[in-house]
């Protein structure tokens, strides 16, 4: 596996965030300013057409150059908080240019790091975090599977984690304003990580 994978991987996210970029929007205006549709689309747009025709085998760099040009295209907190998961993707696999499994967890162990440590976020305060931390679990317990099929479990697992959002109290955000009241709500963010990883999965 190499640079084609991640290639591959950002042309199905930019597809999943365009595809779903109304029902974000929808979902967003419940919590949020309505927005996430148009940052996750644009921004991963940008950050798949910065690499697509890149004559460069560093997965590392092309991972970072994607995190840049998302930044540059959407400087909204969403928008940010996921360049800042790709740039610490591609510091951590900076100088791979064959993907080994390992090399494969480590991007999405390393986006979640990268967005933690920018946002501040935690498990349970009801943000991305609730959708990509349990498909980075799973990533990590399926090693042995076939890539494929471990995908699609982590996949699943982030779906759950966006379902399990809602019961949350909101630390983060303006759905932090409503208290209580946003247990009731699901959290778009951790919609998005699900599309995120779905989008991995059916790239392979």
């Amino acid at each position: 596996m190499n640079a084609l994978l991640i290639v591959n991987f950002l042309k199905f996210a930019a597809d999943q965030m365009n595809i779903h970029k109304d029902d974000l929007i929808q979902k967003d205006s419940v919590v949020g300013d309505g927005d996430l549709g148009l940052t996750m689309s644009d921004g991963f747009t940008a950050a798949y057409n910065a690499i697509k025709d890149l004559d460069e085998q560093d997965c590392g760099k092309l991972l970072y150059f994607a995190g840049k040009a998302m930044s540059t295209a959407v400087p909204s907190t969403m928008g940010t908080l996921m360049a800042s998961g790709l740039m610490e993707a591609g510091k951590q696999l900076k100088g791979i240019t064959d993907l080994s499994r390992e090399n494969i967890n480590t991007i999405f162990n390393a986006y979640l790091e990268g967005v933690m440590r920018l946002g501040k976020a935690a498990i349970g305060e009801k943000t991305f975090i609730d959708g990509l931390a349990p498909a980075v679990e799973s990533l990590n317990q399926t090693s042995s599977c076939p890539l494929k099929e471990s995908a699609e479990k982590a996949a699943a697992a982030a779906l759950r984690g966006y379902e399990a959002t809602k019961g949350m109290l909101a630390m983060h955000g303006r759905a932090a304003a409503r208290g209580e009241a946003s247990r009731d709500l699901l959290d778009p963010g951790a919609y998005v990580a699900a599309l995120l990883m779905k989008a991995f999965a059916d790239s392979l």
